[in-house]
């Protein structure tokens, strides 16, 4: 029998460890992917640490997946073998709860699937995926750059384009890193006037090549009257963890403005009730989106450039790559290949 290999975590908090096993059949309903890169992701703390309720170890993590359909299990239709495919957060969903009823698999209420978390993810040469988790990925894509847009690029392409924000209007992108420098190309994309907001002067540069036409620096000055100053922003598309930074950019929104929450803040977000209150200005969280709005957030990225800032490391360094970007020295996301 073929074998294949897997970087996984054999317990809570151990060292990655590289293990063969044979080469597994796909279900009825499911695929077999051909794994060419895989993102390395935060959230893929959750399974080395043992933070996520549930996980049965050993478990291999990734759930920023590219690669191609190399075996169809019974029952699959609209795919065929050979075919390029991405697979990201949403991993599964049940199709019977009230969340998939309407539409909404990544919030499925009974029995949601990640991969890395629920099953054995793209750490490996292979990953068994739902078929109705795939995502197709357009020819003018690498797999190296399509694997971080089926996490990061999902999160932030599917809240803006969900957050109410138009055309010419103001948006804001706090933070200028994994998540951040997409919401940046994402935004002037789009067609928003995109604000980059980050802490230092030397940022700036960065931002600018990717698409701001303003920068604020958070240490020099208020950032919340700088937004001000440029008329207040629509939309604040918040991709850092610290609560504390997204509180001082609430008086910076507009009337009606929004601060769409991304990053896994490490302290509350605090709210003054009238600064909501008399400006109709809300706070919200947002996931990462199902397979087809990976698949839009794919297209949208082939159509007009956007693409994200990479390191590339072979399977066999995992350990390696997953340290650079848990040390959070990766420029920007760093991807595993299986070549």
């Amino acid at each position: 029998m073929p074998t294949m290999r897997l970087a996984v975590v054999p317990r809570p908090n151990a060292p990655f460890e590289i293990v063969q096993r044979e080469v597994p059949e796909p279900p009825a309903g499911s695929v077999r992917v051909k794994v060419e890169a895989c993102g390395i992701c935060h959230s893929d703390s959750f399974t080395q640490s043992g933070q996520w309720p549930g996980i049965e170890y050993p478990r291999a993590p990734g759930h920023e997946i590219a690669g191609t359909i190399d075996a169809l299990g019974a029952g699959i239709m609209g795919w065929t073998k050979g075919q390029r495919i991405g697979v990201g957060w949403h991993g599964g969903h049940c199709g019977y709860c009230d969340s998939c009823r309407r539409g909404n698999f990544v919030m499925c209420q009974i029995a949601a699937k990640v991969p890395g978390i629920s099953y054995d993810g793209g750490y490996a040469d292979y990953v068994i995926v739902p078929a109705g988790a795939l995502a197709r990925v357009p020819d003018g894509l690498s797999f190296v750059d399509a694997a971080p847009l089926m996490c990061a690029g999902v999160t932030t392409f599917n809240s803006l384009r969900n957050s109410g924000a138009r055309p010419g209007d103001l948006v804001a992108v706090l933070g200028i890193g994994g998540l951040g420098h997409l919401g940046v190309q994402f935004a002037a994309k789009a067609g928003f006037k995109t604000v980059a907001i980050a802490r230092g002067k030397d940022k700036e540069e960065l931002a600018r090549q990717l698409g701001a036409v303003h920068y604020i620096d958070s240490q020099a000055g208020d950032p919340a009257a700088a937004l001000t100053k440029l008329g207040g922003a629509r939309v604040i598309l918040a991709t850092v963890t610290s609560g504390k930074a997204m509180t001082n950019l609430l008086g910076g929104l507009a009337m009606d403005g929004k601060l769409v929450v991304l990053g896994a803040a490490d302290s509350p977000i605090e709210a003054p009730a009238p600064l909501l209150i008399m400006g109709r200005r809300s706070i919200m969280g947002w996931p990462s989106g199902s397979s087809i709005d990976s698949e839009d957030t794919l297209a949208f990225s082939a159509l007009t450039g956007v693409r994200p800032m990479t390191e590339t490391y072979p399977l066999d360094r995992v350990a390696e790559g997953y340290e650079r970007m848990i040390s959070g020295k990766a420029r920007f996301r760093a991807v595993l290949t299986t070549a």
